[in-house]
């Protein structure tokens, strides 16, 4: 069973249940080789906090001694380790060495008879330099084999490896059909080769394809992924959990991990570390170390960075901050750069999943900062929803003051009164005075020395949004300072807001009537909109979008046809909603699929009555898939608002 407890887009933390616990993911789990243990999977559990790890069962059927062990005391006491036991079936062997002498049945077999929590299907290892048709070939057989392992699989977990080469095409085929077993892990399988040649570009189009297929309800291993440089640039696409067995073969080769690239003992100048494997140790020291004492040392200072490494990709998960950590550690080599430079054209697909709004600020690092959703998300709403109170606009540019319509108060006033839209041209692009307090605008911190690429993009999207607006548009100082036109900044505001957030009917819905605002008097922005003596909004101050109230919600029902910015409960669950409870997955008949997280919804029942609001925490197909966790996180249900 695998549930969502927090999310930053497409990276998730997560609990995966086992017969044998539970972990928290991202996880990576340890490889462990049955012959050679050079850090003991008792010191993974117990000093590294490694809840899981994964034992090859390939070397162990083949080895009398072990084979004999493992069956009559079973893998976890053979290894002595409490936590969760994946193990690999001699896939990676066939890559390694050719074919292996055993049947895929006789694998899960063996696999259950040793206890293993989570087994694997001895899948086709797929080659980047094989064709298509072959690698197609090669795909049948695994899907055969797995679909074989389903129903053979008993009580234990089983992975279902997806394959495809570098064929995109091929991967998300594959995903989807494996998307309908009873699989409960999807691996992703062949990328170490690629990620050995750093070709992290092509990795990154394999794994945005095979999320693209696969069953959102179950956890996504990125087979062979290990090295702390590359974690938050997988967890930012998807990825739960990793394996490595590298902490211990860099070791035997006095290779030290660090999050900036693997380094030569030989060729260090210095140890500046601190984990409690180099703590009280000198460069010098730890080369004079006799070999295996030194092999030992490096092993786990190359886990302690793993460790940190991921405690760090979920804090920033938790802060919805991966985004600025994933592009910090793509600049440790250029490969990693071009990969993430790469994510960009996935914007699409990155959206979906990608929340309306964060707690904290958007940070810019560089020109791929540029790539994230948030920036694409924002340039389709302004071109399709925003609709401008006059027919002119009077262009400022962004000096570094937010909100624009505090750093030019007086600027904009005078425009106004002349007939005038203020925008201002700013890194995002097109920022018309009305939506400049909410989020990504107002928080958001950028340099003040721009580089050429963010002002072109700027300017290109700034033209296009001028040309289909508006029907002249000049800079504010020549706009002449005489008008007398009268307008209410706020109410504009109010109206330009709920159109960007809900879209024009719903917008439209709920500005009837008599407007009244209701503005706070410290800080002089709007805190309610009320139509017709009915409070039908409340705008919150950290990211200047709105909630929405009961009545607002209603009159968005009774105006736009279902399912928009609808989730719909079962019967069953109808009471324990309208009472405030929150919505979870298993209780929902259907969800508005244009709903992206944090996304305000309106809870309705199978008549399309109202009778909750909240914000969404999945997107409908994860909903639909997910037997587990919250889906709606319930403001406060019908019957508790007056």
């Amino acid at each position: 069973m695998f549930e969502i407890t927090r999310r930053d887009g497409l990276a998730r933390i997560g609990k995966l249940e086992t017969r044998s616990g539970a972990i928290e993911t991202p996880a990576l789990l340890p490889v462990v080789n049955p012959k050679i243990c050079t850090v003991t999977p008792r010191e993974l559990y117990e000093e590294f906090g490694f809840g899981a790890l994964i034992t090859n069962s390939y070397i162990i059927k083949n080895s009398p001694e072990l084979r004999e062990k493992a069956q009559s005391v079973g893998l976890h006491e053979m290894l002595d380790f409490p936590g969760i036991i994946m193990t690999d079936s001699g896939t990676f062997q066939s890559h390694m060495y050719g074919e292996v002498e055993v049947t895929n049945e006789e694998m899960v077999e063996f696999q259950k008879s040793i206890g293993t929590d989570i087994g694997t299907v001895l899948d086709i290892f797929t080659e980047p330099f094989w064709t298509k048709e072959k690698t197609a070939e090669s795909i049948v057989v695994t899907l055969e084999r797995t679909q074989k392992a389903c129903e053979i699989k008993g009580d234990m977990m089983i992975n279902g490896v997806g394959q495809g080469s570098v064929f995109t095409d091929l991967r998300e085929d594959c995903a989807r059909k494996m998307a309908s077993m009873d699989i409960d892990v999807h691996p992703i399988g062949g990328i170490v080769p690629l990620m050995e040649q750093y070709r992290y570009r092509e990795l990154v189009d394999i794994v945005i394809s095979s999320k693209k297929g696969l069953n959102p309800n179950r956890p996504v291993h990125l087979f062979g992924a290990g090295h702390p440089m590359i974690f938050a640039l997988a967890a930012l696409m998807g990825c739960d959990l990793f394996d490595s067995a590298s902490y211990a073969k860099f070791a035997r080769d006095d290779r030290l991990m660090f999050i900036d690239g693997t380094f030569r003992l030989q060729d260090m100048q210095s140890l500046d570390c601190t984990c409690p494997a180099c703590r009280g140790i000198t460069l010098d020291g730890l080369r004079k170390m006799n070999s295996q004492v030194r092999t030992r040392t490096i092993a786990k200072h190359n886990l302690y960075q793993i460790r940190g490494e991921l405690l760090l990709v979920k804090r920033y998960i938790r802060e919805g901050r991966l985004w600025e950590l994933a592009e910090m550690r793509c600049r440790a080599h250029p490969a990693l750069l071009d990969a993430l430079r790469r994510l960009g054209d996935h914007s699409d697909f990155l959206e979906k999943y990608d929340p309306v709004s964060r707690d904290g600020a958007l940070f810019y690092t560089g020109t791929e900062t540029r790539g994230r959703p948030a920036f694409s998300k924002y340039a389709k709403r302004i071109m399709e929803r925003y609709v401008p109170p006059t027919d002119k606009a009077a262009l400022f540019y962004d000096e570094g003051s937010k909100p624009y319509s505090r750093a030019f108060e007086s600027e904009f006033r005078t425009v106004r009164k002349a007939g005038y839209t203020p925008v201002v041209v700013s890194p995002f692009g097109p920022v018309p005075a009305e939506l400049d307090e909410m989020y990504p605008l107002a928080q958001s911190v950028f340099p003040l020395t721009e580089d050429s690429e963010t002002k072109a993009d700027a300017a290109s999207l700034s033209v296009a949004f001028l040309q289909s607006k508006f029907k002249e548009a000049v800079r504010w100082s020549d706009v002449p300072d005489d008008g007398t036109e009268e307008f209410d900044a706020n109410l504009l505001r109010a109206r330009a807001v709920a159109t960007y957030q809900f879209g024009h009917e719903a917008s439209a819905s709920l500005f009837k009537g008599k407007i009244e605002l209701v503005v706070s008097r410290n800080t002089g922005k709007i805190r309610n909109v009320v139509s017709d003596g009915e409070h039908v909004l409340s705008m919150r101050a950290g990211d200047g979008l709105y909630t929405l109230r009961k009545e607002g919600a209603c009159r968005i029902v009774a105006a736009v046809p279902a399912p928009v910015m609808r989730v719909a409960v079962v019967d069953d669950a109808v009471p324990f909603v309208s009472e405030g409870r929150n919505v979870f997955c298993q209780f929902v008949s259907y969800a508005d699929p244009s709903l992206t997280p944090m996304d305000e919804v309106i809870v309705v029942d199978a008549a399309d009555k109202v009778i909750a609001t909240g914000r969404m925490m999945l997107v409908s197909d994860e909903i639909s898939a997910f037997k587990k966790g919250v889906a709606v996180k319930v403001r406060s249900g019908a019957g508790d608002e007056s």
